[in-house]
């Protein structure tokens, strides 16, 4: 019967024109395979569309492919730029037959091509669906090509059906050329390539729709809804920001230049599909989803019979969040269950890991245990409160990038004074020089021994507006100092306001220093307390800056410039795709849930309502030269120039985890972007006369970050080392800088009160009820004053949904293709890329284990494995690991 079928359906194909074939020098039978997915719904395939096709099939109406010549000319029609001619079209064949799957997963299919010998190599090969339904083109191969045999092209993109195009679907082998030494009848489809992709007009687009553009952040808001929901335009306006990708929805009614939101529960945000998550990462990103909202439910059912409703009344509630119910066993029965279940989201669901069944996962930070050989001899739940690890976490926990060496003192401020008044701090040797080891300031300073943590001057422009919510916090300044052994100790925080009479007369600030070591009186819980709200500025200020503007937001600009104006044969593009995977995606899903009006991040973070308008002022000062790890920690003074250190530095603080494992990651990928570039380009005038490369720099400078375009610091792209150096920059933000700010996410700030984000009352007064509390019960005081316990759990399983690994992540030095180029240089310094990741990854493990590192382990116990690449992890299981560098910003 199958026979039969595919009998009929080749007798009912559509006839191509066969007027290409010419008639000397022979031809060949070249035979394909192409490895494609249908069209899924999450796990499954969808049954309707597969059917559907099948149909299709009968009539007549499949999927054609025609190999392109790179050395005989289409007859130019109409002033066509002469282009390569196009072969026979074939078929796909046996697509009736084909048993396909009810899970979605590849199906490889096969095809047989005549070809003319005199035509050449195919260059290029034109894809045709006239089928129902859409389906993703993994992988094209054809085998025995003359002159040239076997030829693989890397597709990975979902080919919709030819009604949904006015163009052809172009692919291109897995091969690279320079614009100037691309094969003269293949350039026409390069550029016309390049063209579609850019798209033009102003209509919304579809999801069929394959066009890169920018747009401003002007949906965040919902203006139509009332003047409480309306946020202020980002980008393009008194408030710089990067460029986003463009969806083209209308207007709202109230603002026209406000873009119009979709439904909270519509998921379908435009962006290219191609850009779109896969459905592996998708089902894993629903079963997170699920998963949370379960963990938020619960207790939050519970806490109606409590007398105290919406919050945590001990340290025991918090806990009791991880605690009990149901754990899943961690063995290998549950395993191999789990490895038969074929969706993914229910795999995700049932997890062999032992996390509990409807309780958040216990994060590390209070996982703490004290060991004796192997045995578990005490279990520590509060070494997160020791001023040793407010310290560390500082140099080797969840936002590492923020603190610096103190160059003057008392630190100054660099708000206008005629705006701001005096925002210098009022800290004083007096306060500090007694826990200082008989050192001076002076001496101090000038042995590298001062360190500060200083959000002072970024919230003090916003803290009035920010108090007048519901949140009641500072800006703070902690200063710090290196002790002999190599870890930091606070020395003082500084807490200040905005002056009661108004902005210029300066900010209203007092100074707390830690109470006697082991002291149990009131001293040590204002003490915990002024700690607690330098947490809050460093949770909001990591979670807006270090992590989403700083990461998310400025590589975006570089997505779209770079599908806009560099072919997918440019060696530059095939070396940056991998690192942009999923980034648009993300980031929409973030627009639409997470930073707009309302959204999660609102509702969790400090500045609130104004927090992505705080985000845009920091921006303002944002350099891309200055996102080089090595010139971050010159900047910081977390480094000085040491000619014989790597990358020509040392590092004034020689424990400083995320520093020294960053340093041998950035040197990694130097090294791996130089030999790459330099097989393509020898000389500095190859890089200036790239056409190509030349737009790509020209539209990021100026359209991507547009607000940016007249700063002197731009590279030119005109020599090899600004190449090497942009392509580096860009690598590191997307990869290694992203997993340092991410993962560590749930592992540190999963138990809320480590790193609390939002703080509901000032620091109690003396004589007061609060102060009296605080003095009685200070458990119950420093719950009742940082995060509510219903945003307490909305926080939470945000971020243990962002620290979570997909089962689909790409490691750095690791590619979803083995065949991701043909040239054999570029495959070999990928391949050694790879192997140096390896060895930097048994470094930090035997760093980890080092006693004298102090400051990687601490004493909550915490290995830092932020850097650990995961190069050599095969088995993509995914999950809360703390580890990994992922090629790109992908959750």
């Amino acid at each position: 019967m199958g026979k039969v079928m595919e009998a009929f359906c080749l007798k009912n194909k559509e006839k191509p024109n066969n007027n290409n074939m010419g008639v000397s020098g022979g031809s060949s039978k070249i035979r394909g395979e192409v490895v494609l997915m249908k069209k899924n719904v999450m796990d499954f395939t969808d049954i309707r569309a597969s059917f559907t096709d099948r149909i299709f099939e009968l009539f007549g109406k499949g999927v054609s492919m025609q190999l392109i010549s790179n050395n005989q000319p289409e007859p130019a029609e109409n002033g066509l730029i002469s282009r390569g001619r196009l072969g026979k079209a074939a078929y796909l064949e046996k697509w009736v037959t084909t048993i396909t799957s009810t899970t979605a997963g590849e199906t490889t299919f096969t095809m047989s091509m005549d070809w003319e010998n005199s035509m050449g190599v195919p260059e290029a090969l034109l894809v045709k669906n006239h089928h129902h339904s859409q389906f993703y083109l993994k992988t094209i191969t054809l085998e025995n090509v003359p002159e040239h045999g076997r030829l693989h092209f890397v597709c990975n993109s979902w080919v919709y059906p030819a009604r949904y195009y006015k163009y052809n679907r172009i692919f291109f082998p897995n091969k690279a050329y320079l614009p100037s030494k691309t094969p003269g009848l293949l350039l026409p489809y390069r550029e016309e390539e390049l063209k579609n992709l850019r798209g033009s007009g102003s209509r919304k687009l579809k999801e069929w729709d394959r066009v890169y553009d920018y747009a401003t952040y002007n949906d965040l808001g919902s203006p139509d809804d009332g003047p409480e929901h309306a946020r202020p335009i980002l980008g393009g306006s008194q408030f710089p920001y990067p460029r986003r990708g463009k969806t083209g929805r209308k207007p709202t009614k109230t603002d026209p230049d406000s873009e119009s939101r979709l439904a909270l529960l519509n998921l379908n945000i435009y962006v290219p599909r191609d850009e779109r998550f896969s459905h592996v990462k998708f089902s894993d990103f629903i079963a997170y989803f699920l998963k949370s909202l379960a963990q938020v439910l619960l207790p939050e059912l519970r806490s109606l019979c409590d007398k105290t409703i919406n919050e945590f009344d001990t340290f025991e509630d918090v806990f009791n969040l991880y605690d009990g119910c149901i754990e899943l066993p961690n063995g290998p029965t549950l395993k191999k269950i789990r490895d038969c279940i074929p969706w993914e989201l229910f795999k995700e669901l049932v997890r062999s890991d032992g996390e509990r069944f409807l309780k958040f996962p216990l994060p590390d930070v209070i996982n703490s245990t004290l060991r004796r050989f192997d045995d578990i001899i005490a279990e520590d739940r509060s070494a997160w409160r020791t001023d040793e690890e407010f310290a560390r976490e500082m140099l080797a926990g969840v936002s590492p990038v923020n603190i610096a060496r103190l160059q003057e003192f008392p630190p100054t401020s660099k708000l206008k004074p005629d705006v701001y008044g005096n925002q210098n701090s009022s800290i004083r040797e007096e306060h500090i020089e007694k826990n200082m080891d008989d050192l001076t300031v002076e001496q101090a300073m000038q042995w590298n021994r001062l360190f500060i943590l200083d959000h002072h001057d970024a919230l003090m422009p916003y803290l009035r507006r920010i108090n007048s919510t519901n949140t009641k916090t500072y800006a703070t300044r902690t200063l710090l100092f290196l002790k002999e052994d190599g870890t930091l100790k606070p020395l003082a925080i500084e807490l200040s306001l905005p002056h009661p009479q108004g902005d210029h007369h300066g900010a209203d600030s007092k100074v707390f220093t830690p109470a006697p070591k082991g002291s149990k009186c009131i001293e040590d819980s204002v003490w915990q307390l002024a700690k607690a709200y330098v947490a809050v500025n460093d949770s909001g200020y990591h979670q807006l800056i270090s992590h989403w503007l700083n990461t998310h937001a400025v590589i975006e600009p570089f997505v779209i410039a770079t599908n806009r104006q560099l072919s997918v044969l440019h060696p530059i593009h095939k070396l940056l795709q991998p690192h942009f995977r999923d980034t648009m995606n993300i980031n929409a899903l973030a627009r639409h849930i997470l930073i707009n009006a309302g959204g999660v991040l609102e509702r969790t973070v400090f500045p609130a309502k104004f927090s992505m308008e705080m985000s845009s002022a920091i921006y303002e000062n944002w350099v891309f030269t200055e996102q080089a790890l090595p010139a971050d920690l010159l900047k910081r003074g977390m480094a000085v120039p040491d000619p014989n250190g790597l990358q020509g530095l040392r590092l004034v603080i020689e424990d400083y985890p995320f520093a020294v494992d960053g340093l041998e990651i950035w040197s990694a990928i130097e090294t791996w972007v130089t030999e790459y570039c330099s097989c393509y380009y020898k000389t500095d005038d190859e890089v200036h006369s790239d056409t190509e490369l030349k737009s790509w720099w020209t539209e990021l400078r100026n359209e991507g970050h547009g607000d940016k375009k007249d700063e002197p610091w731009w590279p030119e792209m005109k020599t090899k080392d600004e190449l090497i150096q942009s392509c580096t920059i860009i690598i590191w933000v997307a990869s290694a800088l992203h997993a340092a700010v991410n993962f560590g996410q749930y592992p540190y700030a999963g138990f809320l009160p480590n790193r609390p984000t939002v703080s509901r009352r000032f620091m109690p007064e003396a004589g007061t009820d609060e102060y009296a509390e605080l003095e009685s019960n200070p458990d119950l005081a420093f719950l009742k004053t940082i995060t509510s316990q219903f945003n307490t759990l909305l926080g939470i399983s945000l971020i243990e949904i962002l620290s979570r690994h997909s089962t689909d992540e790409v490691y750095l030095g690791q590619t979803d293709n083995p065949e991701w180029i043909s040239d054999d240089k570029p495959r070999a310094a990928f391949k050694k890329f790879g192997e140096t990741l390896m060895e930097i990854e048994k470094r930090i493990d035997k760093r980890n284990k080092d006693e004298k590192y102090k400051n990687r382990v601490g004493p909550v116990k915490l290995p830092y494995t932020l850097l650990y690449p995961s190069t050599s992890d095969t088995k993509r299981e995914g999950g809360l690991t703390g580890r990994g560098i992922p090629n790109s910003v992908s959750i």
